[in-house]
């Protein structure tokens, strides 16, 4: 968390905060790599909150780069996702309201690593077989991949 939430939460506790985040989700073939979040133990893309100044792509390379040790070459737009599925209320009471940015990536290097503090766990998913316990404000994310692939969008 950068330190602009942390100066947030300080002042205003766990009230609902309204952020941009960035993700991004690394396709090879038909299989997308989703992270098993340690908060709270469902599958999830790889993002988090653009900090104040910065571009929402270097964001959402920064992230994936944390979060899997993968280093994002080309970035493609998948869409900008928002509404009533983005309010969220983390385990620790932490609400958000977050509007994201989201990316597919099938150009990056490097070997998926777990970075052992936000992700337990890492994993390629087959697009027509992805996992029921994801993320809630992540559904319409893959659901939209999912979609493109199967439409043929994704070659």
């Amino acid at each position: 968390m950068d330190g602009y939430i942390k100066t947030m939460r300080a002042k205003i506790g766990h009230e609902r905060l309204v952020f941009v985040g960035a993700a991004v989700l690394p396709v090879r073939g038909r299989q997308v790599l989703l992270q098993r979040r340690s908060d709270n133990g469902l599958w999830a893309g790889h993002g988090g909150c653009v900090e104040v100044g910065e571009v929402v792509e270097d964001a959402a390379r920064r992230e994936l780069l944390e979060e899997t040790g993968l280093v994002a070459g080309r970035l493609t737009l998948l869409d900008v996702f928002s509404g009533e599925p983005h309010l969220y209320t983390y385990p620790n009471g932490d609400e958000v309201y977050v509007v994201c940015v989201a990316y597919v990536c099938r150009d990056f290097e490097g070997e998926p690593t777990v970075d052992g503090n936000e992700v337990s766990q890492l994993q390629w998913f087959d697009l027509d077989a992805l996992p029921q316990d994801v993320f809630p404000p992540d559904c319409a994310m893959l659901a939209k991949l999912a979609q493109l692939w199967r439409d043929g969008g994704l070659d």
